[in-house]
Formats: structure tokens, C-alpha cells, sequence
């Protein structure tokens, strides 16, 4: 269970070329401008809380979640304001409707249950998710392919869950997909 969970060290999370390579504040405004005017984020799979500390600064309530009760403590220091909550994407512990927009940074292709990851942001939120995921196809960072999400999957896993649209943003590494709840 959980066995393509990152439990490396916190700095590599938080290393400038990674940073750069995820374009957090770039992310950040593409949601901001998609989902409109939205006061809460939950961060799931939160890790060192990189984009929760983004959400922060934007003045959003933030939550996080993550599987690694180290990366919860590490959240909770970087974004003093969050509420970090040890957990798995597959069963969120919060309430239904609890936040604005979910997003899942580099999370749903190491969930165990991706159709169970979707439909409990779907439960959740209440306007809609963001996933940022790696691209399907090979680069020299980031994991194999075989562990990466092509857009029709995502597509059918948005449908599954009861999400009305989805739309896909590609980045210099990276592809934003932005899933809008009715």
C-alpha cells in the first residue's frame, strides 16, 4: 500500500530547480483565474506544503493532508496558518463541501485507488479540482511512464466522479488539469 509514496528528504521537495521546474506561482494564478473568486484550498498530498504556503500567501484558507506524518509537521512549519491533517487521498478527513478547490500537486499517480482519490475531492470541494500531474510522456526527471496518467484517464476519472468539465493546461514540464463541479 502506498508504495510509489515520496519519503524522501524534505529538501529535495523544496530544492530551487525543482521549484522552478513545478512553476507553483504560475499554477497558483491559472486556479485563481479558473475557479474564480474562492476563499478556501485543501492541499492533498501536501508534502513540505510548497503549494499550500502559495495558496497562503494568496490570503486563502488552507488545509493539507498527507500520508507522512513528517510532511504534516513540515506543512504545519512552513504555513503556520494551515490546517494539516494526517491522511490518504483515497479518504479525505474532512467534512463534505469543506473547501472551495482541491488540488492534488503531483499526487493522483501515486494514489493506490485514483477513481477513490477523484471521488472524494469531488465530496469535498465545492467548486471543483485541480490536479497537477506529469505529462504522458518520457522526460529525464519525474517517474517512468508506466506510473504516469494520460489525459483520457484523468478525463474518464472526472466523469466517473461527477465532475462536469475538464480542462487541460500545459506547462514547460508540467499539465494542469482543472475539473469544475456543477
Amino acid at each position: 500500500m502506498h508504495e510509489r509514496r515520496f519519503n524522501r528528504e524534505i529538501e529535495r521537495l523544496r530544492d530551487p530547480d525543482r521549484v522552478a521546474r513545478l512553476e507553483v506561482k504560475r499554477v497558483v494564478d491559472i486556479i485563481l483565474k479558473n475557479f474564480g473568486e474562492i476563499q478556501s484550498v485543501l492541499d492533498v498530498g501536501t508534502g513540505s506544503g510548497l503549494f499550500a504556503e502559495e495558496f497562503a500567501a494568496r490570503h486563502l484558507q488552507v488545509a493539507g493532508v498527507d500520508a507522512n506524518p513528517v510532511m504534516v509537521e513540515t506543512a504545519s512549519r512552513f504555513v503556520p496558518s494551515g490546517e494539516f491533517r494526517e491522511g490518504i487521498a483515497e479518504k479525505l478527513p474532512f467534512l463534505d463541501g469543506s473547501s472551495d478547490v482541491v488540488f492534488m500537486g503531483l499526487l493522483l499517480h501515486e494514489t493506490d485507488d485514483s477513481l477513490a482519490a477523484v471521488k472524494e475531492a469531488h465530496r469535498v470541494c465545492r467548486k471543483g479540482l485541480s490536479i497537477l500531474e506529469w505529462p504522458y510522456e518520457a522526460q529525464p526527471f519525474g517517474p517512468p511512464l508506466v506510473h504516469r496518467m494520460t489525459p483520457d484517464t484523468i478525463s474518464m476519472l472526472a466523469e466517473q466522479s461527477g465532475f462536469t468539465s475538464v480542462k487541460q493546461v500545459h506547462l514547460q514540464n508540467l499539465s494542469l488539469y482543472l475539473l469544475e463541479k456543477q
